[in-house]
């Protein structure tokens, strides 16, 4: 895509490129602190990238053509490599995200309509309620350093458990956010065996992972339990995503989820629904403070705005595109890794059985071939009638297993920073230190830093 600039666009920071001589040993060591920080400069160039990966061939694709293949075309003959199941089943269980087969086919039919947009619409009122208390309590932080990756995590936890469960996060949102930083500092990073062993041999790590988990599914299950007991008036409509879920049905078998299946359900939609909207936030609030002209086209358009329902939503359409550069420049999933079940032939790929490919959304989205710079935080490319190929841009995945959540966290998205810019000015306190992100589990930052606010 071409863009048009008046004014030289901003570069965000991003990891250097990994050299061209680093060592298998040398990349596994980094691949524990910072995927991507072991992509080089080829991968942002070539369309594929074949490489070797303990025995078996690996591939980075950059070919919408290809990719539309994996993730729509031939998606059944792809699942998700040990690693990979290693790292999410102790906090998703067999939920919705890792499921295959059969069981993905009736948790995602069963789902679906809890997942719709008057649905959605439905649950907005959740969220403004939130915003209004975050709103003013930074109201009492203004001129002050302020952690606004910490409030991100605790705005999103609230608006997570107030739609999950039509109640506030106060009593366990503490526990949540230390379940959550427990299992990424330690638990959610691959090992050397978690790789090479097989799933159905455990490596060492996974004791530890069984551990958690048994704690994780009690503590899932005692809010379940809470919101069982709080009831539902008889008759009365769903008033949040548990009552959808806990009254779902297969359409085609009548059949509702288990209690084991509503826990790893509800862990699949708060955890992937809370965290990845709050890494969102946080990096577009970090851009709009690099880039203060882009921060004020944000609050002119806000101006005036009630955004109070999904129609206050849609009109706005460059804070939209603020969130859709920033997941492009900072996708929260940054990597899908995927095994070939049988020999495939990808767009002209020879693919053989348990080759292992590699759909990076960080290195797609800022490919040199698919974008005009690539690496500049540039709104206004996502208002242009020139759309990108839906295969190049994955910020949700694509195909029959696209995220569920996502009108759901595009919405919130949208909601939380036109809101939050709306009302305030947002700078860093510190910019000579720049925020690098990393690969461990999501595009984290490497650092937290302090921002200032004032009210506009």
């Amino acid at each position: 895509m071409n863009i048009a600039s008046v004014r030289r666009p901003i570069i965000p920071p991003a990891p250097p490129r990994a050299p061209d001589d680093m060592s298998f040993f040398g990349r596994l060591a980094v691949i524990r602190r910072n995927m991507i920080a072991t992509w080089g400069q080829p991968a942002y160039e070539e369309e594929v990238i074949k490489g070797r990966f303990f025995l078996r061939n690996s591939f980075i694709l950059n070919q919408p053509d290809a990719i539309r293949h994996v993730l729509l075309n031939n998606y059944e003959n792809y699942t998700r490599t040990p690693a990979g199941i290693r790292m999410l089943r102790p906090v998703l269980g067999d939920g919705l995200l890792i499921a295959e087969g059969h069981s993905w086919t009736f948790q995602r039919r069963t789902l679906a309509p809890a997942f719709t947009p008057r649905a959605t619409a439905n649950l907005v009122p959740h969220m403004t309620a939130v915003l209004d208390e975050t709103i003013a309590k930074l109201d009492t932080q203004t001129g002050a350093p302020v952690d606004l990756r910490e409030i991100m995590q605790r705005m999103t936890l609230e608006i997570a458990g107030r739609t999950m469960f039509s109640f506030g996060m106060d009593r366990h949102g503490a526990t949540l956010r230390n379940f959550i930083m427990e299992y990424a500092s330690r638990l959610g990073r691959p090992y050397f065996l978690d790789m090479l062993l097989p799933v159905s041999w455990p490596s060492p790590m996974d004791f530890a992972r069984a551990r958690f988990r048994k704690r994780w599914t009690e503590f899932v299950a005692m809010l379940i339990a809470e919101r069982r007991a709080a009831g539902k008036k008889e008759g009365a409509p769903p008033r949040d995503l548990f009552d959808l879920m806990d009254a779902a049905r297969d359409p085609e078998t009548g059949k509702g989820f288990s209690d084991e299946q509503l826990v790893d359900e509800v862990a699949t939609m708060i955890l992937a629904g809370h965290e990845t909207t709050a890494t969102a936030l946080f990096w577009a609030l970090y851009l709009l403070a690099l880039d203060p002209e882009t921060q004020e086209e944000v609050a002119s358009e806000t101006s005036g705005e009630h955004l109070d329902s999904m129609a206050d939503i849609d009109r706005q359409k460059f804070t939209r595109a603020v969130i859709d550069e920033t997941m492009r420049l900072y996708p929260p999933a940054f990597l899908v890794a995927r095994a070939a079940r049988e020999k495939d032939n990808a767009a002209g790929i020879e693919i053989s059985k348990g080759d292992i490919i590699m759909i990076a959304p960080w290195l797609l989205h800022r490919h040199e071939k698919l974008w005009d710079q690539p690496n500049a935080f540039i709104p206004k490319r996502f208002m242009s009638t020139e759309a990108p190929d839906r295969f190049a841009y994955l910020p949700f995945g694509a195909g029959p297993r696209v995220c569920i959540g996502a009108p759901f966290a595009q919405a919130e998205s949208v909601l939380a920073l036109a809101r939050l810019i709306g009302a305030f000015r947002v700078e860093l306190a510190d910019q000579a230190n720049p925020v690098i992100p990393l690969g461990v589990v999501t595009t984290q930052p490497d650092h937290s830093p302090m921002f200032r606010i004032n009210r506009r």
